[in-house]
């Protein structure tokens, strides 16, 4: 599948107007109509630190026009769960479990974590993860 997976590390800078490669990068995608795909975790993860309502409300209309990827929760949970024991029986500790989700999905779906998260970079080291690191 072409396209890229915008983690929330991204998007918190893009929604707080900060300027910074990753956000260029997103920019670049969004205005050349490259696939940008999200997913439901993430889509949580970015609306739960809006504040205001209006802020919120042009968020929630902007991330739902995108691509979300989705895949049966029961298997998400397995697959998640074993990314994070791999980077366990490495001696390495994913600080957010939800990162294993979105891996997961990249994984799945074969398109890579745009992101500005130590974790996607160790463990595209160790799995079949494709990032795009910052």
């Amino acid at each position: 599948m072409k396209g890229v997976i915008v983690d929330t590390s991204v998007w918190i800078d893009f929604f707080n107007g900060i300027e910074n490669k990753g956000v260029k990068i997103l920019t670049g995608y969004i205005e050349s109509d490259f696939p940008v795909f999200i997913c439901p975790i993430i889509l949580q993860e970015i609306l739960q630190g809006f504040i205001k309502d209006r802020d919120y409300n042009i968020a929630l209309k902007l991330l739902t026009d995108f691509p979300i990827l989705e895949y049966d929760p029961i298997d998400l949970a397995i697959g998640s769960a074993d990314i994070y024991r791999t980077m366990r029986k490495k001696g390495i500790t994913v600080r957010k479990s939800n990162d294993c989700i979105i891996a997961f999905l990249a994984i799945y779906y074969k398109v890579p974590v745009l992101h500005k998260d130590r974790d996607f970079s160790i463990m595209a080291d160790n799995t079949s993860l494709q990032v795009i690191d910052m």
